[in-house]
């Protein structure tokens, strides 16, 4: 990787919080992705400060990059980048942002480039975001799992119980191994209705930002993506409206929602009598046509999507 010598506009003054979204396998409704690329637009891309080789960390046939076939030849081949870049919030505060594909391989090598980075420009809180999906209805509120590598960073009591062996990550390492150097990173996981994971899901990445905003004691300017998320909002209560069987299954997710909110209230058990979830194949089946509905020529889906590396 390569840090660049000398950053312009640090004081060394202001404790300088680093925001970590990687595009991949933690970024269901790509809301990482999405809070990523609305953060560098507020400050017109920033500037990089330091760069990985992805070459040593990304598997092309895994995740092909795109490239455009015009006529008889090949062109504007969007080469994945990894990047840290230096931003500033509404406020005039500096912060770091890494963003860009998660590393596919050599995780360890990341962590401690990720490291260099934090020590280098003496980086005082690493704050990661990420979203997975969860059997939600999206009328409900986004539901956020916080989790930090320091207990003094979580504010608010886990809804979890107990173990949970999940699929790992680069970010979940990234954090284990910060705390292991006596560094502090947090992070925050938004819950994503499972049968909108495909899709862009903007109201997620705003939860996500608020979050950030209070870990990291920034200001963002959340308006256009509130704008995207109530757009995208509008678009799927409209397909549902339509489609009575796809909206028989959010039914059911809600009332199980409400249950366990009820119960939690009421510290009873979480577990509600007579409210079965639908199951992964009833989902799958009735959301083709959902996500078939929402990809069309008239969906959101088929406008361009904005390019990471602005």
């Amino acid at each position: 990787m390569h840090i660049v010598d000398e950053v312009v506009g640090l004081d060394g003054d202001t404790p300088l919080t680093m925001v970590v979204a990687l595009d991949g396998f933690l970024d269901a409704g790509r809301a990482g992705a999405l809070a990523a690329q609305h953060l560098a637009d507020l400050s017109g891309g920033g500037s990089v400060v330091a760069t990985f080789d992805v070459d040593q960390f990304h598997d092309y046939r895994a995740r092909r990059p795109a490239i455009s076939f015009v006529r008889d030849h090949y062109e504007s081949y969007d080469a994945p980048r990894l990047v840290v870049r230096l931003l500033r919030d509404a406020g005039g505060t500096p912060y770091l942002l890494l963003h860009g594909p998660e590393p596919d391989n050599r995780w360890e090598a990341f962590a401690r480039a990720v490291r260099q980075v934090v020590e280098r420009l003496d980086v005082a809180l690493v704050v990661s975001v990420g979203s997975v999906p969860m059997a939600v209805p999206h009328t409900r509120p986004i539901a956020l799992t916080q989790h930090a590598n320091n207990p003094e960073l979580i504010r608010e009591e886990s809804p979890w119980q107990g173990e949970l062996r999940v699929p790992s990550s680069a970010q979940g390492l990234l954090e284990v191994r910060l705390g292991e150097w006596g560094l502090d990173a947090q992070g925050f996981v938004a819950h994503i209705p499972h049968y909108l994971a495909q899709l862009d899901y903007p109201r997620a990445s705003v939860a996500l930002l608020e979050a950030v905003e209070r870990a990291g004691r920034l200001t963002v300017d959340l308006t256009a993506l509130r704008a995207a998320a109530e757009e995208r909002e509008t678009e799927i209560g409209r397909y549902l409206a339509a489609n009575e069987e796809v909206g028989d299954v959010v039914a059911a997710l809600e009332r199980q929602y409400d249950s366990f909110a009820q119960a939690e209230a009421e510290g009873s058990s979480l577990l509600a009598e007579d409210q079965p979830l639908p199951t992964g194949e009833d989902l799958g089946r009735q959301f083709e046509q959902f996500l078939a509905g929402l990809d069309g020529p008239d969906g959101a889906e088929g406008r361009e999507r904005p390019d990471d590396d602005q």
